[in-house]
């Protein structure tokens, strides 16, 4: 009968030092494509959010400006009553940017107080075209893993932003759960609505 020999301790050697090299040189680049995933997942959404509220702005100027009885400027966009800014010269805000649906939030025409995260949410969910599931309480989206962004606002009149973090991005405790970021853009992937201007900016940290 035939002998069948298995492999030498130095082919073995061999084998285990070339897997080395692989995993040495593939895994770098597995890392730096999830990044380059992240950071295109920030930046495509910023561009959406962009275009639908220079969208909504749009529609209400072709509209010839339309307002509702209460002298706040509106427009209906997608079938969606939406509420927009009022102009303020004294405190640099331009009008005709969303601010909320007429049907949710409904206040926070003038940014001022009554302008908060509840009217950053209703923005999102009103101009993006099946936007991904997004939440203003860190609770919430450490324990409903359908959601894919946090959101914070702070400030008011032209310093008033709203501030969309990734979440995969965000920093995570000891027993994994997402960290608060505050309204910090200096933690994870995220981008700013000033609704004063309609300026959005990008912001990446990973």
């Amino acid at each position: 009968m035939r002998k069948q020999a298995g492999f030498t301790l130095i082919e073995l050697v061999i084998v285990v030092v070339i897997l080395g090299f692989l995993a040495v040189t593939a895994i770098p680049k597995f890392i730096d494509l999830t990044d380059q995933a992240k950071q295109a997942n920030i930046e495509g959404m910023a561009g959406g959010f962009a275009t639908g509220v220079s969208l909504v702005r749009a529609q209400w100027e072709a509209e010839a400006r339309p307002q509702d009885g209460t002298n706040r400027n509106v427009v209906t966009y997608d079938g969606q009553q939406l509420l927009l800014t009022t102009e303020d010269v004294a405190n640099n805000v331009r009008p005709g940017y969303v601010v909320s649906a007429v049907a949710g939030e409904n206040d926070g025409a003038g940014l001022g107080g009554g302008f908060d995260s509840d009217n950053c949410v209703e923005i999102w969910n009103s101009i993006l075209q099946q936007p991904p599931l997004l939440t203003d309480s860190i609770t919430t989206l450490n324990n409903d893993t359908s959601m894919n962004y946090y959101v914070s606002q702070t400030g008011t009149d032209d310093s008033a932003v709203c501030i969309y973090y990734l979440k995969e991005t965000l920093n995570k405790d000891n027993n994994g759960n997402f960290i608060d970021p505050g309204t910090s853009t200096t933690i994870g992937n995220n981008f700013t609505y000033s609704p004063s201007n309609s300026s959005v900016a990008v912001t990446i940290n990973q």
